[in-house]
């Protein structure tokens, strides 16, 4: 379980670094196991000119280094049409719109399960207990709150005879 967490969290920094560049189009297939696929995930998205191509992947490399993850083969960063970061689970692959049709992943994979950004950036559900205490919390604070302090309590009005 660790593992599919730890790769949903790599997919999503990627995501990220991505639509951090303004990147068009960002689009993510989850490949089915039995259709042959050599990784996990595909994160695809575009650029508008090979400048924000470059910059997509750099940022998606500064990223996913801070997470101690490598790029394990990259292809077309010169060209900058498609550039192709592959890191074993998943591969980032970073078109130029011309390329993306030409090619068109989407249509060449139509197996693979099509998710939205959002759902992999989705923050997981808090625990039980963490509901508990936060709802416990809630309930004691609620009952100082209600309950006389000693600045609203009333104040002896006699005077004190000198």
């Amino acid at each position: 379980m660790k593992k599919k967490d730890d790769l949903k969290l790599q997919v999503n920094a990627a995501i990220l670094a991505c639509q951090d560049k303004q990147a068009d189009n960002v689009a993510v297939l989850e490949l089915e196991k039995d259709s042959g696929a050599f990784t996990d995930y595909f994160v695809m998205c575009s650029g508008a000119n090979p400048r924000q191509i470059q910059a997509i992947a750099d940022a998606v490399d500064e990223r996913l280094e801070a997470l101690g993850l490598r790029v394990t083969h990259s292809e077309g960063y010169k060209q900058a049409e498609w550039v192709l970061l592959d890191y074993v689970d998943f591969v980032v692959h970073i078109f130029s719109e011309k390329a993306r049709q030409f090619y068109d992943l989407e249509r060449l994979w139509k197996s693979a399960k099509r998710l939205e950004p959002a759902e992999l950036l989705a923050k997981p559900k808090p625990r039980r207990a963490v509901i508990a205490k936060t709802t416990i919390a809630k309930a004691t604070m609620a009952k100082s709150a209600t309950a006389p302090t000693a600045s609203a309590a009333p104040k002896n009005t006699r005077k004190k005879k000198a």
